[in-house]
């Protein structure tokens, strides 16, 4: 008798053990779901702005170094952003990583992933600063990266770059 009152005391603890029901585990699933359906828009959308705006600070960084490049030297510097190759080149600098050739910066890999998508300087997509660091002609530079857009300007005046 007092083996079957045992086991009968096991079988009944078993049945009160916590635990999820399968409902709970939907709803907590569901729930996961949703919050998953929300963020992940929101997290590209936010990733897609970095992108551009680092792009944009890239080409902005690029331009300065050439002015300030020119007014060191006191010899013109040229630079070309090449919509075609997604790609800002300062002709005659040498490589910022020490390799040989010129400096380039390629927009279309990491971190940037973003498209050079127009660039005019006074009907060109060439800049070119003199000795005293004055830009040849001011003008823009559109990157994308998605859906967001940044506009360089170059100011004709100064020959300061920035972002808009």
């Amino acid at each position: 008798m007092y083996e079957a009152k045992h086991i009968s005391n096991r079988v009944h603890d078993r049945r009160h053990t916590p635990g999820f029901s399968l409902i709970e585990l939907v709803l907590v699933l569901t729930i996961i779901s949703i919050l998953t359906a929300i963020a992940v828009p929101r997290y590209a959308g936010a990733l897609a702005r970095y992108r551009a705006d680092a792009a944009a600070r890239r080409i902005v960084a690029d331009l300065n170094y050439a002015r300030q490049r020119a007014r060191s030297s006191s010899a013109s510097v040229s630079v070309e952003l090449s919509t075609a190759a997604d790609e800002v080149h300062l002709i005659g600098v040498s490589n910022q990583d020490a390799a040989a050739g010129d400096w380039r910066t390629d927009l279309s890999n990491r971190p940037y992933h973003a498209d050079l998508v127009s660039a005019n300087f006074g009907g060109d997509a060439i800049v070119i600063f003199d000795g005293y660091g004055y830009p040849d002609s001011g003008g823009t530079a559109v990157v994308s990266t998605g859906s967001v857009s940044k506009t360089i300007v170059l100011d004709p005046d100064t020959g300061k770059a920035g972002v808009q």
